[in-house]
């Protein structure tokens, strides 16, 4: 008998009135079903307004679906409120915080929130685990914003949920940030706690997550593996570095990011021709090598309308 999925998303669909008579409803969620099992670290990526945020707020109860159902191991996250958001911790994207306790008082009442008494040793280690010891007894208000990013994790894991929810949690953030919580998420992972994640730093993703969602103006447009995603990218990419501007036919098809471009290529003689429009143009390459596509090819190949179908539409 299979067992029940960690989060399971069955045709949900969120519509907002029209701002505007004679205007028509914004669809912000049309028909997204998936399933994350238990475990399992899984992405969910999109371009801003694709409907991620929108997922995550009918997920932890915040909004409701107009149609559809969401449940997290099986509880429904309307009808069974309660259960659904005692087995969620969600690290919002926005910095919410008290401004009238230090970090340990958060997180004490916080646990206090969902009825867990005497949680200090855990609280010590969430304070150690996410670089926060020194910060104990500081109150919120004199943190940093990336100070005030780690209590909201620690906030979000105070009662020990089996689902972990990360809406943009490294946005904005320091290197060394970053590098901490995602240690510390990827040992609760391995200890078997579910992670799901939307990140606009696709690399972040593509180490982490074993699987990936990638929603399009609110539906599913890919749902693989992440491995299985990658290997679906069509042929390499040269990457170069180039002072001007790509002839017109080169900008169409470039991902540019102030010097360096990468263009997509099959093969040896792509390559030939890319570097042949590039002499005829009078424009000198440097730094010149190829790649692997990675996961960002991926994504701009799906959003752009090539390679995935929606796993919606091939069900």
């Amino acid at each position: 008998m299979p067992s029940t999925p960690a989060l399971s998303f069955q045709s949900v669909s969120k519509a907002y009135p029209a701002r505007a008579a004679g205007a028509a409803p914004l669809q912000a969620l049309d028909q997204v079903s998936f399933d994350v099992t238990e475990g399992e670290f899984f992405g969910l990526l999109g371009p801003n307004g694709a409907g991620k945020t929108t997922l995550i707020s009918i997920l932890a109860g915040l909004t409701r679906a107009s149609s559809g159902r969401v449940q997290v191991h099986g509880h429904d996250v309307q009808t069974d409120y309660a259960q659904a958001r005692r087995l969620l911790g969600v690290v919002p994207q926005e910095l919410v915080f008290d401004p009238f306790f230090n970090v340990r008082e958060a997180l004490r009442f916080q646990s206090g929130y969902f009825g867990i008494r005497d949680n200090g040793a855990w609280i010590d280690e969430l304070l150690e685990g996410l670089g926060l010891a020194d910060k104990a007894n500081a109150n919120m208000r004199q943190l940093s914003g990336g100070m005030k990013r780690r209590v909201l994790v620690a906030q979000a894991l105070v009662h020990r949920p089996r689902v972990i929810v990360l809406d943009e949690p490294t946005a904005g953030v320091d290197v060394e940030l970053r590098q901490t919580l995602w240690q510390f998420i990827a040992r609760l992972n391995r200890e078997g706690h579910t992670v799901l994640l939307t990140t606009h730093y696709l690399e972040e993703a593509e180490a982490l997550c074993q699987r990936i969602a990638m929603l399009k103006r609110g539906r599913v447009v890919a749902l693989e593996t992440t491995s299985d995603l990658i290997r679906s990218a069509s042929g390499q990419v040269l990457r170069f570095k180039l002072d001007g501007d790509l002839p017109p036919p080169l900008q169409a098809k470039a991902r540019v990011t102030g010097r360096i471009v990468q263009l997509p290529v099959h093969d040896a003689h792509d390559i030939e021709q890319v570097l042949a429009q590039l002499r005829a143009a009078q424009l000198q390459a440097e730094d010149v090598e190829v790649r692997k596509a990675d996961l960002e090819d991926v994504f701009l190949q799906v959003m752009a309308g090539q390679g995935q179908t929606s796993a919606q539409e091939a069900a």
